[in-house]
């Protein structure tokens, strides 16, 4: 592009944003839900976030709480599987090589220094029962029903190592209802990955929390992502709505 011709490219961008109102509201594209094409993805549904003894509660207990994010990801559970929708878990597991890796993030620090999701090994099932890597016991009958698929664990936040992708795309789903923990780490990577690889996502609102500490609002920062990013955001509410209507 000649220097000239850019410099009118620029200027024409200028104007297009100087004209845009300040009061100007994101679009809501929305997603048509049906259990021929869309299933529910939940992130993290484990003890370490969701029971108050796990070992993040201190963090993300107050959002969990105001949320009422426990009950909401049973409702989700339940109208799923009652309206024969596909339900996937991303599960986030470590095992002891993971702890031999020699950089990482703040958080994935963090969590590796409370043991955060530990196991003792991808194939060792003892002392699994009851641990903070494991579901919470209430989403054991929607999880545990042979029907559930749980993929393999993700590593850092998102999809990108393990199989969701994969199994989403195999049992022919092109549409995502998105919840679980944690808002702006998890939920959000994954809802990010999704889109990137796409499919069409929403993301409810109500059935995820964020950790909330000095160094920042990890829900609010979530939330206005997924406005920004997801097909919409929906309360619990509204997805079960949904599900119901799309069966």
């Amino acid at each position: 592009m000649k220097p000239m011709h850019a410099i009118a490219a620029l200027a024409m961008l200028a104007a297009v944003s100087l004209s845009a109102p300040a009061n100007a509201q994101l679009p809501r594209p929305g997603m048509t839900v049906s259990s021929a094409n869309t299933a529910l993805v939940i992130t993290d549904p484990q003890n370490d976030f969701l029971n108050p003894s796990g070992v993040a509660w201190g963090v993300v207990g107050e959002s969990v709480t105001k949320n009422n994010t426990v009950a909401n990801l049973e409702a989700l559970f339940s109208a799923a599987k009652a309206n024969k929708y596909e339900v996937f878990v991303s599960p986030h597991y470590y095992y002891p090589q993971d702890h031999g890796w020699k950089f990482e993030g703040a958080l994935e620090a963090l969590m590796h220094k409370i043991g955060m999701f530990d196991r003792r090994g991808p194939l060792v099932t003892e002392g699994f029962e009851g641990s903070g890597a494991d579901w919470l016991a209430r989403y054991k009958p929607y999880i545990n029903d042979g029907k559930t698929v749980v993929t393999s664990p993700h590593k850092v936040y998102g999809p990108e190592t393990n199989d969701l992708v994969l199994q989403l795309r195999k049992r022919g789903i092109s549409r995502v209802i998105l919840a679980g923990m944690s808002a702006n780490l998890c939920t959000e990577s994954h809802m990010r990955e999704l889109v990137e690889q796409g499919f069409e996502v929403v993301v409810v609102s109500d059935a995820t929390a964020a950790a909330i500490i000095p160094d920042g609002d990890g829900y609010a920062a979530a939330m206005a992502n997924f406005r920004f990013i997801a097909s919409d955001v929906l309360t619990t509410g509204q997805a079960v709505a949904a599900i119901k209507q799309g069966k």
